[in-house]
């Protein structure tokens, strides 16, 4: 069974800096590109950056660009994204997910998701 494990959300204030974690079970990423999105109450879910199957290839939301940054460890079967400069309004849960091929940030693209981990940004 595929599943992903998020990790690394919490509270952190204005100008702070997490790492989201996405690991896979069940499955190999190495054919599979990364999306991570996230969704704030009351919003729809949008896409954050997504990285291809070889990591050779990356895409961010404008609203994110210069501030996270995705990667990956297919030794690990483990998949990062390193947000810096947090601000209130990237307050949301955060999902990773998989689909194979060409990446997208599109998440009705995506098959395999994981639960989801909260980040909250605030003073």
């Amino acid at each position: 069974q595929l599943q992903f494990v998020e990790s690394g959300g919490g509270l952190v204030q204005p100008g702070g800096s997490l790492r989201l974690s996405c690991a896979a079970s069940g499955f190999t990423l190495d054919y599979y590109g990364i999306g991570w999105f996230r969704q704030a109450p009351g919003k729809e879910r949008e896409g954050v950056s997504c990285i291809s199957s070889t990591g050779g290839s990356t895409k961010y939301a404008d609203s994110v660009k210069g501030r996270f940054t995705i990667s990956r460890d297919n030794a690990k079967n483990t998949v990062y994204l390193q947000m810096n400069s947090l601000k209130p309004e990237d307050t949301a849960v955060y999902y990773c997910a998989a689909r194979p091929g060409l990446t997208t940030l599109l998440p009705t693209f995506y098959k395999y998701w994981g639960q989801g981990t909260q980040v909250t940004v605030s003073s």
